[in-house]
């Protein structure tokens, strides 16, 4: 079940992401940052619409970590890429040739055996205090920061890449950060209730996390690549989800040493797929890209 409301989420995730990419080139602002960027792109409807199937999209995880667990569901949602790879080739009216179906299948046969070896199982009886969250969430954080600032201050003409880049793993990171607090917030209202949640640390890293991801992957986006700022972003959240879901939530994972061996080895193929999908011919398509005109109004 877990896996099926995955795969759904990762559709609409995919969605989110074409259509959020092909306005945030548009903003006037030259500040990365800036939260002018932010305003200019909440002027859009396309934009809006991309936000809404990330939104339904974070909703259908939301929905698959209550019968899941952390470590189950991240590694599905890098399914999200396939999604934008197949609108890629749409969009820009090509077929798809053999050789790139080279770093679908890697991903999907490295998905299906990590899921096989690792067999996760979501823990419902962890319990993390205030103090571990808030250590987990600044380590998070301090990590993300590390990451995302280079990219935040480098030129963006001359370093597009390094900017794009590096800004889109910072997102990756506190999109995992965000799926793990969602998770922690559900265990915790089924121990408690819902009306105590307030009281507890989880809906604040949720809405923190969410809120810093999304600016970081829109600052990455305006690289106008999506091959640039997809791919990090798609690599780095399941990678911080499952460890975050293991160390802070109490995820079981097959410890043995073949299963450990086999799950690292599979997490690299992961990361291998994802980087040849990004560097297909169609993630760089002129046609993922709307017209880059500063000027929003006159649309």
């Amino acid at each position: 079940m877990v896996y099926l409301i995955g795969l759904a989420a990762a559709v609409f995730l995919g969605i989110g992401w074409v259509l959020q990419q092909r306005i945030a080139v548009r903003p006037s602002s030259t500040k990365v940052l800036s939260p002018a960027v932010l305003w200019d792109l909440a002027r859009n409807g396309l934009w809006w619409l991309g936000i809404a199937a990330m939104t339904l999209g974070q909703s259908l995880s939301a929905w698959a970590l209550q019968v899941g667990s952390v470590s189950a569901l991240e590694p599905v949602l890098a399914a999200s890429l396939l999604v934008t790879f197949v609108i890629s080739a749409a969009l820009a009216d090509e077929r798809i040739r053999w050789q790139e179906l080279v770093g679908p299948l890697i991903l999907s046969a490295t998905l299906v055996v990590f899921l096989a070896a690792g067999d996760p199982k979501a823990n419902r009886d962890s319990d993390p205090g205030s103090t571990a969250i808030a250590i987990a969430t600044a380590v998070a954080g301090s990590l993300t920061a590390a990451i995302a600032l280079p990219g935040a201050f480098a030129d963006k003409k001359s370093a597009a890449f390094l900017s794009s880049a590096s800004l889109a793993t910072g997102a990756g990171l506190m999109y995992g950060l965000q799926d793990a607090a969602t998770r922690g917030a559900i265990v915790a209202a089924e121990r408690h209730s819902w009306a105590t949640l307030l009281g507890t640390m989880w809906p604040w890293v949720v809405l923190a996390a969410a809120t810093t991801g999304v600016l970081l992957s829109q600052a990455a986006f305006r690289a106008g690549r999506l091959d640039y700022a997809l791919p990090p972003t798609v690599a780095a959240q399941p990678i911080a989800g499952v460890v975050l879901g293991v160390t802070l939530l109490s995820d079981k994972l097959n410890a043995t040493g073949w299963a450990l061996a086999l799950e690292a080895l599979c997490l690299l193929g992961m990361l291998g797929g994802v980087y040849l999908i990004g560097r297909s011919p169609l993630m760089q398509s002129p046609a993922l890209v709307a017209d880059p005109s500063p000027d929003i109004d006159e649309q």
